[in-house]
């Protein structure tokens, strides 16, 4: 059985997008089309895997890598045969790779050319037809790892353009619950501020610190909405975070939040990072708020303005949105709990309650 430590030096320079294609271009595709008509099929890239957000390095490696696609059919009668052509026509290894080999807790040696049809790959993905007018509690269920799974991969073919109109009807959230989103961030936010000083003059430093951390994450996660991109799951998270607008100028001021020495800087990093939040929030016409942080009544502390989100929640006219509680928002903002993120129906039935 071969493991990706017995392949040849030479094969190592490829990533797993690079190799991906290639697999298409050279033996997949080349199948598909002595069996299928053009406007038949789609393959790219998609699912999971850190390959797929363009992250995988040679740890990456050690599982589940290699020559993976997704091939897309028009109809689920054409599933069967084009999984038999496929296994009949592929071939042991390509550029040194093995073409069929075991995923993590299998032992079935299958190649993993994965065919499915558009609605269902993406329903699996999501948990909805994002092309047939999703409903709120719709996308409330989605998490950002859910939608890069079949947007932030390659396509490199697409006869109809099926697969194309899913991606872009995933490409963001519609504009009032985006707003309502970003309100749920700063509601969050609100909750717990203070504590980073109250939990400090109590002597408890260190339940200081974790408030500030997990505080932190939710400022990388505004960050997020605010540049209307999707993150990632955990362990990626950062890495994309790094990447964003803004991300350089809020970096000492998270830092300060994680590692500050006392209570007073990191109450201080949060208040600068919230600052250039807000300023990036007004200047896309989303607020006009003047100030991030407003003092605790009158104790020493500070609180996010509430400005912030009064004036993104004013702006909401979709009724139903409107209607959605403050502070709960979407799956993500709700729960970290991988078993529930990971599962579209448990994400759905948990907004939905």
């Amino acid at each position: 059985m071969a493991r990706w430590h017995d392949v040849s030096m030479s094969s190592r320079g490829s990533n797993g997008i690079d190799l991906s294609r290639a697999f298409f271009d050279e033996l997949v595709q080349p199948i598909l089309e002595s069996r299928l008509p053009e406007n038949a099929y789609a393959a790219g890239r998609l699912g999971a895997g850190s390959d797929v957000l363009g992250l995988d390095d040679e740890i990456s490696r050690d599982h589940d890598w290699g020559l993976r696609l997704s091939v897309f059919v028009a109809e689920e009668n054409l599933i069967s045969e084009t999984k038999k052509a496929l296994e009949e026509e592929l071939p042991t290894s390509f550029r040194g790779f093995p073409v069929r080999f075991p995923f993590t807790g299998e032992s079935v040696v299958r190649h993993h050319v994965d065919v499915a049809t558009v609605p269902s790959f993406v329903s699996a993905a999501v948990g909805f037809d994002p092309t047939a007018r999703p409903t709120t509690i719709n996308w409330l269920s989605v998490t950002g790892q859910a939608v890069l799974e079949v947007t932030a991969g390659p396509v490199f073919f697409d006869g109809s353009g099926e697969l194309s109109r899913a991606r872009e009807a995933l490409s963001w959230y519609p504009n009032d619950l985006w707003r309502y989103v970003l309100a749920c961030d700063w509601a969050l936010l609100s909750q717990e501020m203070p504590f980073i000083g109250r939990a400090a003059d109590v002597g408890d430093e260190l339940g200081s610190r974790v408030i500030s951390a997990r505080l932190a994450q939710v400022v990388m996660h505004l960050t997020f909405l605010l540049a209307r991109r999707w993150p990632p799951y955990s362990k990626w998270f950062g890495t994309v975070w790094s990447a964003l607008p803004d991300a350089e100028e809020l970096r000492p001021a998270l830092e300060a939040m994680i590692s500050g020495t006392d209570h007073a800087s990191r109450q201080k990093g949060m208040a600068d990072a919230l600052q250039v939040l807000l300023e990036r929030q007004n200047r896309l016409g989303l607020s006009n708020a003047p100030r991030a942080t407003v003092p605790f009544w009158d104790r020493p502390y500070l609180h996010p303005a509430p400005e912030a989100a009064e004036q993104l929640l004013g702006r909401i006219t979709d009724e139903t949105v409107r209607a959605l509680p403050l502070g709960l928002g979407s799956i993500e903002q709700r729960t970290d709990n991988v078993d529930v993120l990971v599962s579209p129906q448990r994400r759905h039935r948990f907004v939905r309650d």
